[in-house]
């Protein structure tokens, strides 16, 4: 039996047109630091990422103002060991500067086999489930964690 490991998608839509414009500077220089940090981190499986090594040029939604952040751990413990108590903390506390309150969810989870690299067709259907349908087994939040 395969081992079972956590996918993240988490999108944001950012209070600029553009990821280039000075209001999104403090955020983008943050990138590549936070990455690493993500890569380095226990449980760190796989995360996606385009020619720059981010994923801020990949447009799955008609929005471009929305940006993506989609990876796999372990665990959801690994996951909130990295999100809540390293560096990348600093930066959710200040997501208010780049980003609006999206007012649905915005952030999903669901379980994988080990091996499998989930797409963006997959994640944009476990997040639209989400919020049409709240949490389950087949896709969750940090609320309801499955």
């Amino acid at each position: 039996m395969k081992k079972k490991l956590l996918a993240q998608l988490n999108i944001s839509r950012m209070i600029s047109a553009n990821i280039q414009d000075p209001l999104m500077a403090d955020f983008v220089a943050q990138l590549d630091r936070i990455n690493q940090l993500a890569e380095s981190s226990k449980g760190f499986v796989w995360r996606l990422k385009d020619e720059g090594g981010n994923a801020t040029s990949i447009q799955p939604f008609d929005d471009e103002r929305i940006i993506v952040n989609m990876s796999v751990w372990e665990s959801m413990d690994d996951l909130m060991e990295y999100v809540f108590k390293s560096a990348h903390s600093a930066v959710m506390r200040d997501r208010n500067k780049w980003f609006e309150k999206f007012g649905k969810a915005s952030t999903v989870f669901w379980y994988i086999d080990e091996g499998h690299t989930p797409s963006l067709e997959e994640a944009k259907e476990r997040l639209e489930y989400l919020q049409k349908n709240g949490a389950s087994e087949y896709a969750f939040d940090f609320k309801n964690k499955y």
